[in-house]
């Protein structure tokens, strides 16, 4: 678990976090040797994916992969998210979303409170997108509504061949004159609340785009009881304040990997 706090956040950008609904955090967010380690754990991940299986839906990879804590429960990351929800977290769920170059999908314009709000109550997530390859408007970057923080919005289909997702908030709902695209280098980050309406365009460019997404609640947060039969949340620092079951980070649980690669997630 994560050790004593080591604020990196200034109250400028706690400030504008809370306001936008997200922050760009454009200096190295871990040390080169312990970035080169990830990516390169990824790459051993990605490559033992079976045929079938697309690179963006990587969908709590740790349940399975014990070796990710390292990075999830690690002070570096720690220390960004404490600023902003306190020095009690819970480690909520990751997310390695790759998109291949040429052919990389659309990421629909969602809030994640959309998809967790059976889930945990009060909705408070913090994300961190970890950039493992440069995210540019070229590759698909992820774009964001400022202070777009309803978080229950009403939702459509779409095409579920060419989106990561089988629906989107219904399209007079987003201003798309009003999004910002957030540019990251490896091993730079964006912040985002779980509220915030978001999505990427497809990557049709000839390089891959590829996030870690590490996301955080505080530890007062109450997981459902219907969702601790198919989810694990872990308690990376502090104390518990919600009465939670915690699973262990030492622990592989790969059934539940599995059933989650079968039944989609976010």
């Amino acid at each position: 678990m994560g050790g004593k706090s080591n604020v990196r956040l200034s109250d400028a950008q706690v400030t504008e976090y809370r306001r936008e609904g997200f922050l760009v955090y454009a200096e190295p967010v871990l040390p080169r040797r312990k970035f080169d380690a990830l990516k390169e754990h990824f790459e051993e991940e990605l490559a033992a994916l079976p045929g079938d299986v697309r690179p963006e839906t990587m969908d709590v990879p740790h349940f399975a992969d014990v070796k990710l804590f390292d990075w999830l429960l690690s002070d570096e990351v720690l220390d960004l998210v404490e600023p902003i929800i306190g020095g009690d977290i819970a480690l909520f769920s990751s997310h390695f979303i790759c998109k291949p170059k040429g052919d990389g999908r659309r990421v629909p314009w969602h809030e994640d409170s959309y998809y967790w709000r059976e889930m945990i109550a009060p909705m408070e997530v913090v994300t961190v997108w970890l950039a493992i390859d440069p995210s540019t408007g070229e590759n698909g970057a992820m774009r964001v509504i400022p202070r777009s923080l309803n978080g229950n919005s009403e939702y459509e289909g779409v095409d579920a061949s060419t989106n990561l997702f089988p629906s989107e908030v219904k399209r007079e709902l987003v201003d798309e004159g009003k999004a910002v695209t957030l540019v990251l280098q490896p091993n730079h980050a964006s912040l985002h609340d779980g509220r915030l309406l978001h999505g990427s365009p497809a990557n049709n460019s000839n390089l891959r785009r590829c996030g870690y997404t590490m996301r955080y609640m505080p530890a007062t947060v109450k997981l459902s009881e219907a969702a601790q039969a198919w989810h694990n949340i872990y308690l990376a620092r502090g104390r518990d304040g919600a009465g939670n079951s915690y699973a262990d980070p030492g622990k592989s649980y790969p059934e539940l990997a599995r059933f989650r690669r079968g039944n989609g997630g976010h």
